[in-house]
């Protein structure tokens, strides 16, 4: 069963949901490189408001049953604490609704505009898949169709039955929300997508592409307008 593009075999399924973005490495613009660091953005050494219990996570990530396909709760004791939803200190000069993503310690970060920043903990792209740089929210999807590349139907056929796309559900590898990356007009096929495998959370399994779990990826997306810019640092 593909759940967000991982399984068991974390590799072969994250292969199936993101192996399009592998061949991107030498043949887009994209990537980049960026000289910007946390302290350049006001991120280093945030100060940091008091972190969530245990109970206040179930809270935050109970079930979801009121959406198109109803969301079960997370399982919050498969997540480190730390990348539990947070409240920062953010002093840099990134405008309000700037969403930066910290692929090094696993955070994307939504600037707020008041002298704060939303912290959400994330997976990202494994070791060979990550790149930086800048790009912006060309286009958003609730409940994306997924359809993988001629070359992955290639080298899986079993992915094949999909050729015509796999409508959205929670199987569906890129989840509840999607967040399209774009830069100059072109799409880049790297997203900001909807987790609902709370394991993955402060870990490298994509190729490239950067998961939240799906209540973090919903409060983000919501608050998300298309051309929003979002800037990735190097890992």
């Amino acid at each position: 069963m593909i759940i967000d593009g991982v399984n068991a075999d974390a590799g072969k399924n994250d292969e199936i949901a993101f192996g399009r973005r592998a061949a991107l490495l030498n043949r887009r613009s994209f990537l980049v490189g960026s000289a910007v660091g946390l302290g350049a953005l006001g991120l280093g050494g945030c100060a940091v408001t008091d972190g969530m219990s245990l109970a206040e996570a179930e809270k935050v990530y109970g079930p979801v049953p009121q959406d198109k396909f109803p969301i079960p709760a997370v399982d919050v004791t498969k997540v480190d604490p730390k990348y539990f939803r947070k409240t920062v200190a953010y002093d840099g000069k990134e405008a309000a609704g700037t969403i930066i993503v910290d692929p090094g310690n696993y955070y994307v970060y939504r600037v707020e505009g008041d002298g704060s920043a939303t912290r959400y903990g994330a997976n990202v792209g494994r070791d060979g898949f990550r790149w930086s740089g800048d790009a912006y929210v060309g286009r958003k999807s609730e409940w994306a169709t997924w359809t993988p590349p001629r070359e992955m139907i290639k080298r899986q056929p079993e992915v094949a039955v999909w050729a015509r796309g796999m409508p959205g559900g929670l199987e569906n590898p890129l989840g509840a929300r999607t967040l399209h990356l774009y830069q100059n007009g072109a799409y880049t096929l790297y997203t900001i997508y909807a987790s609902s495998d709370p394991e993955t959370i402060g870990s490298g399994i994509t190729s490239g592409c950067v998961g939240l779990l799906s209540q973090d990826m919903i409060h983000l997306y919501d608050r998300t307008p298309v051309k929003s810019k979002v800037v990735v640092l190097p890992a």
